[in-house]
C-alpha cells in the first residue's frame, strides 16, 4: 500500500464492524456487514431473501404494473434505483442494495446500457410494449407512490425529549450514503431534491427519539449536532426548528453543560465572538483538496462534481459513498471540531496551507463540516433563532433544576405604553462605531459588527483623552462619526467620510476630518448600566464627557409624549441634512439598551417617509460590469442582491450605477478587488442568461443603501420570485431607477433587505394595489 493510503486507516472503520451508537454516521463504510445485521434493519426480511434466488428473472419483475408491489419489493426499489435516480431507495439499508447489486453484477453486464428516465423509458418495459405506450408506463406508474412519499416527506417529526439507552441516532452521513457516481448526469436542483427526500424518509422511519443519550460528563458528540441538523432540513417553519435547537440544547445542558459554549458557536457558524476577528481563511480549492485526499478522488473529478451539483458539502457526501473504508474512524465531539477548527484558524508561517489541508482532514465530516468550512451550512437556521433556543433552553433547565413549572410573564398594561414618554433623537449619515476605553487607559474602537476600526481613526483616539473628565476610568460609548468642515462647522456628505483609507491610516496623512456624536452609554467605571433607563443613561453620559466644538458632541434630542412634536422635530432634522429620528423610549424598563436587537421601543424615522418616495434597501453586491468612457479604470455597474433567509440565498434584485462619485467609484474598485471570484456561489439566485451576467463576481460581503422610485416585475431578476408576486412564476421584482446612497459598515450581508420584504414593498405599492396586479416590466434599472 502506498504511504499515502497508509495514512486514511485513522479516518476511516474497518470492514462490516458495527458503528459505534454515538458517531455512526461518520463510519461511511460501503462493504456489507454479515447478513444477521441486514435482517434486523430490514423492512421485509422475507422478500429479501426472494431477491437472491430470483435474480435471474430481472424481466419478470421489473414487468409489473402495480405501483403497489413495486412499493413492497427490494429488488425492483434497487432496479428503479438505479435507472432512475428522483426515486431515492430510503427504507432500505445501503448493506442490503450493495449485496444485491453484487450478486446481479455478471447479469448487467448482458444487459443495454440504461439511459437517464428523463429520456427514455426502461429497456426492460420497452421490450413488451410499443415505444409510445412504454414510455408512458415508465413515467406515469411510479408517480403515484413518488407523490405519497414526497407529501409524507413534508411533515417534520415533531420533536421529543431524549431517553437513555437509546437506539443509533440518524447519522447525517448515513442518509446521504445513497447519492452515487450517476449523480453527474443529474442538474442542481435535482441532486439536492433528492438528498433531502432521503434524510426526511431515514428520520421518519426512527421510532424513538432522535437525539441518542451520550453519558453525563462525557464530550457531547458532533453527531448528535448533524442529527440536530439534519431535523432542521426537514422544515422551513422558524418555531418547529426552534423546537429542535431549545431540546438538544437542554440536553447539551443537562449532561455536559461545559460543552454549551463551542456547541453554541458550531451552530451559528462561528468560532469565536466577532470581536476576536477569527477567520478560517480556507477557500475552495483547499476544501476540494482535502476532500481529495481523504478521499482518494483526483481533483478535477472533484470539480466537476462541484461543478454540476454546485454544493462542496454534497460533493463530499459523494466522494466518501463511494471509498471502501478500512478501519472504523474515532468518533468525533463538538469540543474536538471546534479546537480542531480553531487550529486551522490559527495556522500562519511557511506551509499553512497544507498543514490546513492536513488539520480538515482529521476532523472530515461529509456534508455539515464542510459547509461550516465554507461558511454556509444552509439550514435557514438564523442566529438569532438560535439565540431565542438558548434563552428557552437555559430558563427551562433552572427551573428544572429547581423543581418548578415555567411561567409565562404577565402582559403589561396599555395604559401604561399611551402614557410613555418618548425621546428622538438626530441621526446623520455616518458611520455608527462605539469608543471603548479600560481602566489601563487602552482604547479601542468598534464597529456594529464587532470589527476594530482603531487603525481607521488614529485621529479620534489621539483626541479622546480631551473629552473624558477626571473622573471617568473605563467606559463604552455609542456614538456616531460625520465628515466635518472645519472651516464651515457642518457636516459633510457621507461620501466624503468613505473616502477615507480603512487601514493603517496615519495621523498626518488624514484629509478628511471627522466629529463624533454621542448619544448613549452602555457602561461606565466597571458597571455595565444597560438596564438603567435611558434618562438615567444620558445624564450619566452628559457627567462623564464634555464637548469639544468640532470634535465631540452630544447629539441633539427631544422629549416628548404628542406625535405632533416628533413630526415638527423630524421637520427641522429633514431641513438640517439630516437623515432622520431615532425615538426611542426615555422611562421604564423598556427603555433599557438590547444591543443588536431590533425592538419597537427603538423607531428610526428617516425623511423619506415625508416625501411618499418609500425607505430605502440595504442590499447586497454581488458582481460589477466594466466601466466604459471615463470609468474605463473602474467598475461602471453592479449587481445588487437581497437575502433570503428562509433559503440562505442572495436573490438578484437590480444592476446600479448611479450615485456615485469618482472618488466613490475608485474606493469601490479597491475594496471589491480583493473579493472577487472566478463563478458565482451556488446560494446566488441570479438570471441565467449570458448576456446579463456580470464580468467580476464577488464574494457577498458588503452591503449598501440604495434609493429606488419605484419596483417592478423582470425576468432578469430573482428577488421575491417565491414570495407569489408573479402568477406566471416567471419574474422577479427590480428596482426602478435604483441610486446608491451609501455603504452600510454597520450591516452583515444577511441583515440586508429580505425578499420578504422586497415583495411586501411592491405589493404596497399604488400602482400595484389599484391594478390588482404585477406592474409592467422594466429593465432599464439605471
Amino acid at each position: 500500500m502506498a504511504p499515502k493510503q497508509a495514512t486514511l486507516g485513522k479516518f476511516f472503520g474497518a470492514k462490516g464492524s458495527k458503528p459505534e451508537p454515538q458517531q455512526s454516521k461518520l463510519s461511511f463504510a460501503t462493504k456489507t456487514a454479515p447478513k444477521k445485521e441486514v435482517k434486523k434493519e430490514e423492512d421485509a426480511p422475507a422478500v429479501a431473501v426472494k431477491e437472491e434466488k430470483a435474480t435471474t428473472k430481472p424481466r419478470k419483475r421489473t414487468r409489473s404494473p402495480s405501483p403497489a408491489v413495486e412499493a413492497q419489493s427490494p429488488k425492483v426499489r434497487d432496479e428503479a434505483t438505479e435507472d432512475d435516480e428522483d426515486e431515492p431507495a430510503t427504507k432500505r439499508p445501503r448493506r442490503a442494495r450493495k449485496r444485491v447489486i453484487e450478486e446481479d453484477e455478471d447479469e448487467v453486464m448482458d444487459e443495454a446500457p440504461v439511459k437517464s428516465p428523463t429520456t427514455s423509458p426502461k429497456p426492460s418495459r420497452a421490450r413488451k410494449s410499443s415505444p409510445v405506450k412504454s414510455a408512458k408506463a415508465s413515467k406515469a406508474k411510479p408517480d403515484a407512490p413518488k407523490a405519497n412519499r414526497l407529501k409524507r416527506a413534508s411533515k417534520s417529526p415533531s420533536p421529543a425529549p431524549a431517553v437513555k439507552d437509546e437506539k443509533e441516532g440518524i447519522t447525517e452521513s448515513a442518509s446521504e450514503d445513497d447519492v452515487g457516481e450517476d449523480d453527474e448526469e443529474e442538474s442542481k436542483p435535482a441532486v439536492a431534491k433528492k438528498t433531502l427526500e432521503e434524510v426526511q424518509m431515514k428520520l421518519k422511519t426512527q421510532t424513538k427519539d432522535p437525539y441518542p443519550d451520550w453519558k453525563q460528563g462525557e464530550p457531547v458528540p458532533y453527531a448528535a449536532l448533524c442529527t440536530t441538523f439534519s431535523l432542521i432540513e426537514l422544515t422551513t417553519k422558524r418555531l418547529e426548528i426552534m423546537a429542535h435547537c431549545s431540546l438538544f440544547l437542554r440536553q447539551v445542558l443537562r449532561l455536559t453543560p461545559d460543552d454549551l459554549l463551542p456547541t453554541v458557536l458550531l451552530m451559528i457558524n462561528k468560532l469565536a465572538p466577532d470581536y476576536a476577528g477569527i477567520e478560517l481563511g480556507i477557500g475552495e480549492s483547499l476544501i476540494m483538496k482535502a476532500i481529495g485526499e481523504t478521499t482518494g478522488r483526483s481533483l478535477a473529478v472533484i470539480k466537476q462534481d462541484q461543478k454540476e451539483i454546485g454544493d462542496l458539502g454534497l460533493v463530499a457526501v459523494k466522494s466518501r459513498s463511494t471509498q471502501p473504508t478500512m478501519f472504523k474512524p474515532k468518533a468525533l465531539t463538538i469540543r474536538g471540531v471546534h479546537n480542531g477548527l480553531m487550529g486551522i484558524a490559527t495556522v500562519s508561517g511557511n506551509g499553512a496551507q497544507g498543514r490546513k489541508v492536513d488539520a480538515i482532514k482529521k476532523l472530515f465530516e461529509a456534508k455539515y463540516l464542510v459547509r461550516f468550512l465554507e461558511g454556509k451550512l444552509r439550514l435557514g437556521l438564523a442566529e438569532k433563532s438560535v439565540l431565542v433556543s438558548l434563552a428557552q433552553a437555559v430558563v427551562f433547565h433552572e427551573a428544572n433544576a429547581k423543581g418548578q413549572v415555567p411561567k409565562t410573564t404577565d402582559v403589561e398594561q396599555a395604559e401604561a405604553t399611551l402614557k410613555t414618554v418618548y425621546s428622538a433623537t438626530l441621526i446623520h449619515d455616518s458611520e455608527l462605531p462605539s469608543y471603548d476605553a479600560a481602566a489601563n487607559g487602552v482604547a479601542s474602537i468598534f464597529s456594529r459588527n464587532s470589527e476594530d476600526l482603531s487603525k481607521k481613526y488614529p485621529d479620534i483616539l489621539a483626541k479622546l483623552h480631551t473629552w473624558v473628565k477626571e473622573d471617568t476610568k473605563s467606559f463604552v460609548l455609542d456614538c456616531e462619526t460625520v465628515a466635518w468642515d472645519v472651516d464651515e462647522k457642518k457636516v459633510l456628505p457621507f461620501q466624503q467620510l468613505m473616502t477615507r483609507k480603512k487601514k493603517d491610516v496615519k495621523i498626518e496623512d488624514v484629509k478628511v476630518k471627522v466629529c463624533v456624536f454621542a448619544f448613549d452609554l452602555l457602561y461606565l467605571n466597571g458597571e455595565a448600566i444597560v438596564e438603567k433607563s435611558l434618562r438615567e443613561r444620558r445624564e450619566l453620559l452628559e457627567n462623564a464627557f464634555q464637548p469639544v466644538e468640532g470634535e465631540f458632541s452630544f447629539a441633539t434630542h427631544m422629549d416628548g409624549q404628542e406625535l405632533e412634536q416628533i413630526q415638527v422635530f423630524l421637520d427641522e432634522s429633514v431641513k438640517a441634512s439630516c437623515e432622520g429620528l431615532m425615538v426611542k423610549m426615555l422611562d421604564g424598563s423598556e427603555s433599557g439598551y438590547e444591543p443588536s436587537k431590533r425592538s419597537r421601543n427603538w423607531l428610526k424615522i428617516k425623511k423619506d417617509y415625508l416625501s411618499g418616495i418609500g425607505d430605502s434597501l440595504d442590499l447586497v453586491v454581488l458582481g460589477a460590469y466594466h466601466g466604459k468612457g471615463k470609468r474605463t479604470s473602474v467598475y461602471g455597474a453592479f449587481l445588487l442582491a437581497c437575502y433570503n433567509p428562509s433559503s440562505e440565498s442572495y436573490e438578484t434584485v437590480c444592476n446600479i450605477g448611479t450615485g456615485f462619485s469618482e472618488a466613490v467609484l475608485e474606493e469601490l474598485h479597491k475594496q471589491l478587488s480583493d473579493i472577487v471570484i472566478d463563478r458565482p456561489k451556488p446560494f446566488y439566485a441570479h438570471s441565467s442568461g449570458g448576456q446579463h451576467q456580470p464580468d467580476v463576481w464577488f464574494e457577498p460581503r458588503y452591503v449598501w443603501e440604495v434609493k429606488t422610485a419605484d419596483l417592478t416585475l423582470s425576468p432578469r431578476y430573482k428577488a421575491g420570485c417565491k414570495e407569489g408576486v408573479d402568477p406566471g412564476g416567471e419574474k422577479g421584482i427590480s428596482l426602478r431607477f435604483p441610486r446608491f446612497i451609501k455603504v452600510r459598515d454597520d450591516k452583515k450581508p444577511d441583515e440586508a433587505t429580505s425578499s420578504r420584504q422586497v415583495a411586501e414593498m411592491y405589493r404596497k405599492q399604488e400602482s400595484v394595489t389599484k391594478n390588482k396586479g404585477p406592474a409592467a416590466d422594466d429593465d432599464f434599472e439605471y
